[in-house]
């Protein structure tokens, strides 16, 4: 399971228009999911997500973590981050789990977020959406299990 994760102040997710999940202040998380992930992988990252200290605290520190700022998640599944871009110029997603495990994952991943946490958001799986956000830093980190 691979997360691309920013600190943003603010971030949604539309649909059609129609807007998904949204938060403030938080982690706005794209999501890729590899054939051999697992729900332990799932729990894992899970676990990253919010207990990751990339908040600052009263000394500038990056010292808390998204619970301890009251923070959102907004899990956003992106299958494009499983990509091989090693050979040639067209991306093979040969490395992205196929769309029903993939989406099991994911929502197995939502639903764990929502039980740990009451500010969770969500983009929707094989959807066409659109994300938009302001990092705030920019803090940007990339985090496998």
């Amino acid at each position: 399971m691979r997360a691309v994760i920013q600190r943003v102040r603010h971030a949604g997710v539309d649909v059609d228009a129609r807007t998904t999940g949204a938060i403030e202040q938080g982690l706005m998380v794209l999501v890729g999911v590899a054939p051999d992930d697992t729900q332990p992988r799932a729990d894992k990252m899970l676990h990253k997500l919010l207990g990751l200290r990339v908040f600052s605290d009263e000394a500038g520190k990056m010292n808390l973590n998204v619970q301890q700022v009251e923070g959102g998640l907004l899990l956003v599944p992106q299958f494009t981050l499983m990509a091989n871009t090693t050979k040639g110029l067209r991306p093979g997603f040969d490395g992205a789990a196929p769309p029903a495990h993939g989406e099991a994952l994911f929502d197995y991943l939502v639903a764990q977020a929502r039980h740990a946490w009451p500010y969770v958001a969500t983009g929707e799986f094989g959807a066409d959406m659109q994300v938009s956000l302001l990092n705030d830093g920019p803090v940007t980190f990339i985090v496998e299990t």
